[in-house]
């Protein structure tokens, strides 16, 4: 199977699952929401260009934003994510890592430490700006903060369920088409 083709019935989904199923989990006390459709950014391969992990993930935002009719919260954050992945990738991968020899991100191809790093950061980077966005109000920031690390913390864990039991076969990269 092609890449483009296993990313887009990755696209799909993950849009379903976060539709379907997690947002059909009540809320614990309106206080955590549990993420999982931001890994698709996260699994996109190295070698695609910034603008293209931009606008996907604009793209995967604007797509579940249509679904909860929540107008441009979900593109804002995975933009900002898609944005910062590829720099995070750079700080994370020493130049002669595996970002030369593997596809796409994963415990194998960057370590399983810069791997953990590089989720966590991005998780957290997420669930900050959405939360932010969402209340446009700092006043409360020990609420505010409270909300973003048990909701990083349950996306942590839905991450960690997904990679164990859905693992990706690593594929070196190849010169040809």
């Amino acid at each position: 199977m092609s890449d483009l083709v296993r990313n887009i019935i990755r696209f799909v989904l993950f849009i379903l699952i976060q539709v379907y199923v997690l947002f059909q989990i009540p809320p614990l006390h309106r206080f955590v929401v549990p993420y999982l459709y931001f890994l698709y950014i996260l699994w996109l391969p190295f070698n695609m260009p910034r603008v293209g992990v931009t606008f996907v993930s604009f793209l995967l935002g604007l797509t579940l934003d249509f679904f909860t009719k929540t107008p441009g919260l979900h593109a804002a954050a995975c933009t900002l994510i898609g944005y910062l992945r590829p720099f995070l990738i750079n700080i994370l991968i020493p130049q002669e890592g595996a970002d030369k020899s593997y596809k796409s991100p994963s415990g194998t191809s960057m370590g399983w430490a810069p791997y953990a790093t590089y989720v966590l950061i991005l998780t957290f980077i997420h669930n900050f700006y959405l939360v932010l966005l969402e209340w446009l109000d700092v006043k409360s920031f020990v609420f505010l903060l409270g909300k973003v690390v048990a909701t990083t913390g349950v996306s942590l864990l839905l991450i960690m369920i997904t990679e164990l039991l859905f693992f990706r076969k690593e594929k070196f990269r190849t010169n040809s088409v």
